[in-house]
């Protein structure tokens, strides 16, 4: 509530409202200017708003890296290049929103002098370095209720005017100004953003399956229907496509093309056909594959990882559930089914994948014929290895039918429905704390509390955007809603962390790509640590020899570690190696003892045979002695 009121009371638009900040948070260019900012704020606080003030206000970090031993201008280079190619109009708002969160009364100290602060803070400003473009922004308060009506808080929002009319706010969805001709409604489509361009292709719409391509440009949110044809001349390893219309597919964005993965059909292959689509030539032609392909199916989930894709469950053509796990190697195409140990997710389809840290897989909810789950699970793909944690906070209620897309660290997951009603609540899953939690809620029966909904991250003015289409609660649906997450809990991994002793190993989230530097440090039991220091440079130097020896320990630490993983990894292949031989050797056994007794068998029969020839011929030597016998006596 604090804090609402003292924003509320700026009367400030951007980027007088950043410059005013600025001067107030100690940055006029002067010889004290850190020493100032570094008295106000907590060290790693001190040091991201010095990165945010030289990205708002220079851009990008081009200078050279500083020697070694100045320790402070080195953790100042650091935290400024670890922003990335972030813009200006960015790094001015998360500025003003981490001054306004470790000091929510700013405005109103500032009060008295703020109009010379902002006049002498933006002389210092480089006359050609861009401000706000195309827009401008005003506080708005927001209350929110609960079920019974009373107050719960008061929230603010940074309500920006976009260059296409919209009006954005922060964790929560928007519908924006649409034009063209937009798809026919449907759900269970697939969606793939490509250089800002969402793509939806087929879907089901009242019980037919659609092969359409369609395209809505996210800079004038304007659709387009796409023109394709098969190819004539398909290139090697391809061959020219039959577009079957199809629905619970998977839409990959690769290499400039779109890989078209599984779905139901009306008549179905075998196994799974490998769809793609050429971004340059629009043509469609069918990807030949190696390897054992799984069975067709549609509801499964396809998650690029790297250069492969990893593929869990589904419902194939007989309405058979499916937990198993393949992946294809998109560098080679082919198929390789896993058996990976510990207990999988049950049979279902219609779940939710991700991957955190590009080696963690995460399943959420889906459903069989009975039900529907809210349970969690995760595959180590290192180790291959099935876990189900424990999550903390809110959890979400069972669902099928959701979409879901990474931004960061966070997860996020809309939609849904347990076939009685549609799931109103948008969630987020701390993916290193594995902590739920509550982004917003719709009401009605709307598209965004639907099932087989699409869920794509792109990016608007330097910020990430949610955008969803389609959707099916008892009608069809083709309308497209955007969100734009605030990343509170996120905003700190913006800039690049000192390792210390605690910290066990760094993990480089390359997920979301309108973020240029996520580095986390993994910790023990204490979590993710940061250290940065900003006091002076005496302190730095007599720390820098600490700082060395520690960080030779945690590289040693670190190799010690990989190696008992890839130990471990090793022992547990050779485990399952041997399990598989020790299965083989059994069969073998089996085999051979049935031979055995099928031997055994024809023996039996061969004695028996052998038996009744020397009675027989016994029979025979005495008639014969008989015949003799008369012979002699006539």
């Amino acid at each position: 509530m604090q804090m609402a009121m003292a924003r509320s009371s700026s009367g400030l638009a951007y980027p007088e409202r950043f410059y005013a900040a600025a001067s107030y948070a100690g940055f006029d260019r002067s010889h004290n200017s850190t020493t100032a900012v570094s008295s106000k704020f907590q060290n790693d606080t001190a040091l991201l708003l010095y990165a945010l003030y030289q990205q708002a206000t220079i851009g990008p970090c081009n200078v050279p890296k500083p020697s070694s031993w100045k320790a402070v201008e080195q953790s100042k280079w650091k935290s400024w290049q670890g922003l990335g190619n972030m813009v200006s109009t960015e790094a001015m708002r998360l500025f003003v929103k981490i001054l306004e969160e470790d000091d929510p009364s700013w405005y109103s100290r500032a009060s008295n002098t703020i109009s010379e602060s902002v006049a002498d803070t933006r002389v210092n400003h480089y006359s050609d370095e861009p401000v706000i473009e195309n827009g401008n922004s005003f506080p708005e308060t927001k209350t929110i209720s609960n079920e019974n009506g009373t107050l719960v808080e008061t929230q603010d929002k940074d309500v920006v005017s976009e260059d296409v009319g919209t009006v954005a706010v922060y964790d929560q969805w928007i519908a924006p100004p649409i034009t063209g001709q937009p798809p026919k409604a449907r759900y269970e489509h697939g969606a793939a953003i490509v250089q800002d361009k969402m793509y939806i292709y087929g879907g089901n719409h009242n019980g037919r399956y659609l092969n359409d391509l369609h395209v809505l440009e996210l800079r004038s949110w304007a659709w387009s229907k796409v023109n394709f044809k098969a190819e004539n001349e398909p290139q090697e390893g391809q061959s020219p496509a039959k577009l079957t219309p199809c629905a619970g597919h998977s839409l990959i964005p690769w290499e400039n093309k779109l890989l078209s993965i599984a779905g139901h059909t009306k008549d179905p292959s075998e196994t799974i056909q490998v769809k793609v689509f050429d971004l340059q030539s629009c043509t469609w032609s069918n990807l030949k594959t190696y390897g054992k392909a799984p069975v067709s199916r549609g509801g499964q989930s396809v998650t690029l990882v790297g250069t492969s894709l990893v593929f869990f469950g589904g419902q194939d053509a007989k309405r058979s559930l499916l937990n198993d796990l393949h992946i294809l190697d998109l560098e080679t195409m082919t198929w390789d089914e896993i058996d990976a140990i510990g207990v999988p997710p049950s049979p279902r389809s219609d779940h939710a994948a991700a991957v955190h840290a590009e080696r963690y897989l995460l399943i959420f909810g889906g459903g069989s014929h009975a039900t529907c789950f809210n349970d969690l699970h995760v595959l180590d793909l290192q180790t291959m290895e099935w876990t189900r944690p424990t999550p903390q906070g809110e959890i979400p209620t069972p669902r099928a039918g959701h979409a879901g897309v990474t931004v960061g660290e966070s997860w996020f997951i809309v939609g849904g429905g347990d076939n009685k009603t549609g799931a109103s609540e948008t969630v987020v899953l701390n993916m290193s704390t594995l902590c739920w939690s509550v982004v917003t809620s719709v009401q009605g029966r709307v598209p965004l509390a639907s099932e087989g909904l699409s869920l794509v991250l792109s990016s608007y003015n330097g910020e990430d955007i949610l955008v969803s289409f389609g959707g099916y609660n008892g009608h069809y649906s083709n309308e497209v809603n955007v969100l734009k997450p605030s990343h509170k809990s996120t905003l700190q991994s913006k800039i690049a962390e000192t390792p210390v002793p605690d910290s066990v190993s760094a993990v480089h989230n390359v997920t979301n790509p309108t973020r240029d530097v996520d580095s986390e440090f993994e910790g023990g039991h204490e979590g993710k640590i940061r250290e940065i220091v900003m006091d002076n440079i005496d302190q730095e130097s007599r720390k820098s020899r600490g700082e060395g020896t520690r960080e030779h320990l945690l590289a040693a630490l670190k190799d010690e570690r990989e190696e008992l993983l890839s130990s471990l990894s090793k022992e547990k292949l050779q485990t399952l190696h041997l399990k598989q031989e020790l299965t083989d050797a059994e069969t073998r056994n089996t085999d051979l003892y049935k031979e055995l007794q099928s031997i055994r068998g024809q023996l039996a029969a061969e004695q028996s045979r052998c038996f009744k020839l020397e009675v027989d011929v016994a029979e025979l030597r005495q008639k014969a002695s008989n015949y003799g016998g008369t012979a002699k006596r006539a």
